[in-house]
């Protein structure tokens, strides 16, 4: 087996461009798809091509990673009595507003409350017949 490497030379032009392409977020490789597909007929290769995000982006996506949520109540079938009781627990709502909220579907029923007291809340009411959206 040789050890040799081969180093391969590049016009300063593929140097440019391939650094440009290299360098585009998520949006802009989209566009240049986009556009390629359009304009020239040249479509991604089966599945889909891969972007590399340099490591100072994958840092910048972990920061950006959803830390509030909102629970949503989407319906309550039959047991809307054992829902209104949860969501006065958790609001601290009167009845006639807790009751206005559940029938008032979709409604959101906390706002920007963490992951786990989201999916808490999902699962209380769940429990008692509600059914309920993270988002």
């Amino acid at each position: 087996m040789s050890t040799d490497t081969v180093t391969r030379e590049f016009s300063p032009v593929s140097k440019e461009l391939g650094d440009k392409i290299a360098g585009l977020t998520l949006k802009e490789a989209k566009e240049l798809s986009d556009y390629l597909e359009d304009v020239h007929g040249i479509k991604a290769a089966a599945g889909g091509g891969v972007i590399m995000a340099a490591p100072a982006e994958a840092a910048e996506a972990a920061v950006e990673e959803k830390t509030e949520f909102d629970v949503v109540l989407e319906g309550f079938g039959d047991k809307k009595i054992g829902v209104i009781k949860v969501v006065r627990a958790a609001t601290g709502l009167g009845l006639k507003e807790a009751k206005d909220l559940v029938e008032g579907v979709p409604s959101k029923v906390k706002e920007g409350i963490s992951k786990e007291d989201a999916e808490k809340l999902k699962a209380e009411l769940e429990e008692a017949g509600a059914t309920v959206s993270i988002k």
